[in-house]
């Protein structure tokens, strides 16, 4: 709850009249706790779960022959029968999982002092935080994502993420309940080393599970944003991932590919594309004698 009983007390505050988000955020947070404001990560990740994925349904079943050629798996299909079973599960594992470890983790996010009051971060602070979230995320994911592709802990755990060999939007938070509090904790490293505002943590939580359901969305579509993302694996990485299943010891990485490039755990992935262009050159060059054009489609 902020300090403050009124507007111009915070203006004197900090020292300066408050920005009209300032202002805005005032106005709704002024009576509010600071737990009850934390939970709103409950309402937006149900949102997230619920609704992000429906633009890559909406695309497949009234655009599916406009972006056919970007679908990386082609040959699977999953009926919505499927789709809503998938679904069913997510928010199952939300409700007795998701939900409850956000009303008692709060605690923690005030202990790394994650703050409500004013001012608010500005833009560039925003920025920077985020990128450091996602940086240190990725990297902790990493090793961890790495040993649960150990013998044990893809019997035990991870091989229910991995029901998906041609995953789909909704399948981004399919997990074991034991790999979603365990993968919870590289989330919370980034705050923790860079502590900011509520509004940046409510933006990093959103952001990281938009990324999953992209990477997990089953199409590399050329207009997403991400692509000028440096670094970013997207969905065409991550899905080779999947389509390797349980044997995978390739493209471990949750966001960036540096740590996959470092360690050398990417090794499958590039060769497999270097033997996809090799062909596609083939193909075309075969097209040209003949007099035509060869069309080479992906086909995992």
């Amino acid at each position: 709850m902020l300090p403050f009983k009124s507007i111009q007390e915070a203006e004197i505050a900090i020292g300066r009249s408050p920005t009209t988000a300032e202002t805005i955020w005032f106005n709704y947070s002024v009576n509010k706790s600071d737990y009850y404001l934390y939970c709103h990560n409950i309402l937006f990740l149900f949102l997230i779960f619920s609704c992000i994925p429906l633009y890559y349904l909406f695309l497949e079943l009234f655009f599916r022959k406009s972006i056919l050629s970007y679908k990386i798996q082609p040959k699977v299909n999953l009926s919505l029968s499927d789709v809503f079973r998938c679904y069913k599960s997510v928010m199952r594992m939300f409700i007795l999982v998701v939900g409850p470890l956000q009303l008692v983790s709060y605690p923690s996010v005030k202990m790394i002092g994650i703050r409500t009051s004013l001012p608010l971060p500005s833009l560039w602070e925003i920025l920077l935080q985020l990128g450091t979230y996602f940086i240190v995320e990725d990297y902790f994911n990493y090793w961890i994502h790495r040993f649960l592709h150990c013998k044990w802990g893809y019997e035990k755990i991870h091989k229910v993420h991995h029901e998906y060999t041609a995953p789909i939007g909704y399948a981004a938070p399919y997990a074991h309940w034991l790999e979603i509090l365990i993968l919870g904790i590289p989330s919370f490293m980034g705050p923790a080393i860079a502590p900011g505002h509520m509004i940046t943590f409510w933006l990093w939580i959103a952001l990281r599970q938009i990324e999953a359901i992209e990477t997990h969305s089953g199409y590399d579509l050329p207009w997403t944003l991400t692509k000028y993302v440096p670094f970013y694996g997207g969905p065409d990485y991550h899905d080779y991932h999947h389509y390797v299943g349980g044997q995978s010891q390739s493209n471990f990485a949750s966001v960036f590919t540096y740590c996959d490039y470092i360690y050398g755990t990417d090794k499958g992935y590039r060769y497999q594309k270097k033997v996809l262009q090799q062909l596609k050159g083939a193909s075309n060059t075969n097209g040209e004698q003949n007099g035509g054009s060869a069309k080479f489609a992906k086909d995992d």
